[in-house]
């Protein structure tokens, strides 16, 4: 087949999926997987994957959901995570979250935007790449993922630990339809103030770490005036989110306090540069300023400890993963894409951030409404998004 050819058969064939990727996504969404609990939507992910004839379909150690086609040398990932963060207060949706809504073409419901919304679309362009025997030269995966508990850890299990390393990665995370090329990181920080314990009613035989710590944390409100500026990502930031503190009753003085700290890094920016800038503050040489580890065990029972540092990244707008990206856009809806950056972190910090492998992002869907009780997507541009998904591989080793 000619590029034209390729382009026809992929778009009537996303058009005849159309309806059984919109029911795929309300299946998933009607299924609970918030606090890493995927086992059983990565079930019903498994069972399309087997009915549209992938080559190999299994959970990982983790318990994160695999599917692949082909077995050509350029390896292509597309990551799409499958949890999501809680309900909340149920009395707060105007409808059921699981069951959701479609108003007006937008499907609303938890996880409708992020990021259930690019799993039926990437599993269905890799199908179809099958049938239409485009997959000489590739091996595509599908990595339906845990990502809501901390950030990027699946994938390092999956290099790290199962041995699977793609040359690159698209993250299914919302883009509004446009490709994504990087965004900020962060590290986590817990800055623990030791003081003495006493009666309150003899405050003076204690010794306050809250005080310690209400010194440090107004020095801290202002520091970002001197955070490093990067000109696509922007500034770093700084936000306290936590204080609680060890005292043995309310009418005692504290024996400990803790704050954790929130630091947006932008590129250049590191762990060290973090740690020294929050040591510098007034009171900062008397607590103990550290990086907390992330080791909670998956729903599986596995295990694999990481520090809590999430490093910012950004591909370079020339890079051929950008290109072949922009290329694929212009090919399937004869436009230019818009090329931006998220504003909130994504597995990127481990595939770019830490592994350097090549990465973007594109997906439908907005990330202003994630987290939200107004967490939507457009089903149109969910259908949409796989022709995208079909055509970027091809780009990518001149087949287009």
């Amino acid at each position: 087949m000619d590029r034209t050819d390729i382009v026809h058969h992929i778009e009537s064939e996303v058009a005849a999926a159309g309806g059984e990727i919109v029911s795929f996504l309300r299946d998933i969404v009607r299924i609970p997987s918030h606090d890493s609990q995927i086992g059983q939507v990565g079930e019903r992910i498994a069972a399309a994957m087997r009915s549209l004839d992938f080559d190999e379909v299994r959970f990982d150690d983790m318990g994160n959901i695999l599917g692949r086609v082909g077995s050509g040398p350029t390896i292509v990932l597309f990551d799409s995570h499958i949890d999501t963060v809680g309900i909340g207060d149920a009395s707060q949706w105007q409808w059921d979250p699981l069951e959701g809504k479609v108003e007006n073409g937008v499907l609303f419901a938890r996880g409708a935007g992020d990021e259930k919304q690019s799993t039926p679309p990437m599993i269905h362009a890799m199908a179809i790449l099958k049938r239409l025997g485009l997959l000489d030269g590739l091996t595509l995966y599908y990595f339906g993922n845990m990502e809501e508990w901390c950030d990027g850890i699946a994938c390092h299990a999956l290099v790290e630990h199962e041995g699977i390393k793609p040359d690159f990665v698209v993250i299914g995370e919302p883009t509004k339809m446009g490709i994504y090329r990087g965004h900020r990181g962060r590290v986590e920080v817990a800055a623990t103030f030791p003081g003495r314990s006493s009666h309150a009613a003899m405050p003076h035989l204690g010794d306050n770490p809250l005080y310690r710590a209400a010194r440090f944390l107004e020095a801290m409100e202002s520091m970002d005036s001197n955070f490093a500026e990067d000109p696509f990502l922007g500034k770093g930031t700084v936000a306290a989110t936590d204080l609680t503190v060890d005292t043995p009753s309310l009418n005692a003085v504290p024996d400990q306090a803790q704050v954790y700290i929130d630091r947006r890094v932008t590129v250049g920016e590191t762990a060290e540069t973090v740690l020294n800038q929050l040591r510098d503050l007034p009171e900062g040489d008397r607590a103990e300023i550290a990086i907390p580890v992330w080791d909670e065990p998956s729903y599986t029972g596995f295990v694999f400890p990481v520090d809590k540092v999430f490093p910012a990244w950004s591909l370079d707008e020339s890079h051929p993963l950008v290109e072949a990206g922009k290329k694929a856009f212009r090919t399937v809806y004869g436009s230019e894409a818009r090329v931006g950056k998220w504003n909130f972190s994504t597995n990127g910090i481990y595939w770019a951030g830490k592994a350097e492998i090549p990465s973007i992002g594109f997906a439908a869907g907005d990330e202003v409404h994630a987290h939200t009780t107004i967490d939507q997507v457009p089903l149109d541009d969910v259908v949409e998004s796989a022709k995208f998904y079909a055509v970027l591989p091809l780009a990518l080793i001149g087949k287009i």
